[in-house]
């Protein structure tokens, strides 16, 4: 019978335990109800102002009243309503004018992540970072940095290859990889490129997009009784297809689109499994030749050019970096040829 007693010391601290989880539960749905309503308050107000402004029809009227008004609410209100709050209030309004759209996301975006969208520039920059924040739970720090890092043009620029059928699939991809977490040297070589890639390679997973699994590094395959190797085989969850990456320094030559095309299809007769959709094929080059990749169809074939960009600067003096580390790599090879020679 003494093994049927419960013990009062743990049926005490499973009580405790669930009320603990109640209470945390109500309080992460009250903070985000008063976050909602905070965020739609803030809209609201911007809305106001913006109209009663645009009514008046003057200049002069608007920059009288916004400071007149903003004192008057931060001293019954407080520090929310300081003018420089109010004018973020009146620019959220302008750039989120469709309520919505607004009404959705601040239920799962506070108001810091909306300062940081409302600098953006262009509408679908804005409803890009906002989606990705909200569908990858990104905090501020964590949208900051995906703003810093240009993760919509780079989508942006690698969808401009693609046509309208074709872009499906390519949207995994981010023209261009950042690979300035792998601290390569000046003079890389391109199996240094992939050392460092394997290093890194949770990192790099992450920066090609969500969804890449790792498969294999130099993948062989048997032609003919030739070997072959891939450099880099992923596998995309969501697509449900392997991938395959060959890095490769300098401009993009025609030759490399019948060396993939070779692998891909090697792939798809005997690595694709049942279920799986057919390999594409993405090509890293040190310079992208668009005009190129145009001419050879490249979308059609399930392959696409992208460029590695081996530092993060303004985009300027980020594509005169690419022309100095083409020419110098270009360098090293002619005086290794030139050591071998001797």
């Amino acid at each position: 019978m003494s093994k049927l007693i419960s013990n009062p010391q743990l049926s005490e601290q499973t009580l405790l335990t669930d009320l603990s989880q109640l209470i945390e539960q109500s309080r992460q749905c009250t903070v985000v109800q008063i976050n909602s309503i905070i965020t739609m308050l803030f809209w609201n107000v911007g809305k106001r102002i913006n109209e009663n402004i645009l009514q008046n029809k003057r200049a002069d009227y608007g920059k009288r009243i916004v400071p007149t008004v903003s004192a008057q609410l931060e001293n019954a209100y407080g520090e929310n309503f300081t003018l420089k709050n109010i004018r973020r209030m009146m620019k959220f309004a302008d750039k989120f004018p469709n309520l919505e759209i607004v009404s959705p996301l601040a239920t799962q975006l506070s108001w810091s992540h909306f300062v940081e969208l409302l600098p953006l520039k262009e509408t679908n920059a804005r409803l890009f970072y906002a989606k990705e924040a909200t569908e990858r739970n990104f905090g501020v720090r964590k949208l900051r940095k995906s703003i810093e890092r240009k993760e919509f043009e780079r989508t942006e620029i690698a969808n401009l290859q693609l046509t309208e059928q074709s872009a499906n699939p390519f949207n995994v991809f981010k023209d261009p990889y950042f690979l300035d977490f792998l601290s390569l040297p000046k003079d890389f070589l391109e199996n240094d490129l992939e050392d460092a890639i394997l290093k890194e390679l949770e990192r790099f997973i992450l920066e090609m997009g969500k969804g890449f699994a790792f498969v294999e590094r130099q993948k062989r395959m048997i032609i003919d009784g030739e070997d072959f190797h891939l450099d880099l085989l992923f596998f995309h969850r969501t697509l449900k297809r392997l991938v395959a990456v060959e890095l490769k320094l300098g401009k993009f030559q025609a030759k490399y689109k019948g060396q993939m095309e070779l692998y891909l299809k090697w792939l798809n007769r005997y690595e694709r499994q049942e279920g799986e959709n057919e390999p594409i094929g993405l090509i890293l080059c040190a310079e992208g030749n668009r005009e190129q990749i145009e001419l050879l169809d490249m979308h059609k074939d399930g392959i696409m050019v992208a460029e590695y960009w081996t530092e993060l600067f303004p985009k300027k003096l980020l594509e005169q970096k690419i022309h100095e580390i083409v020419a110098e790599t270009r360098e090293l090879f002619e005086r290794n040829k030139q050591l071998k020679s001797r």
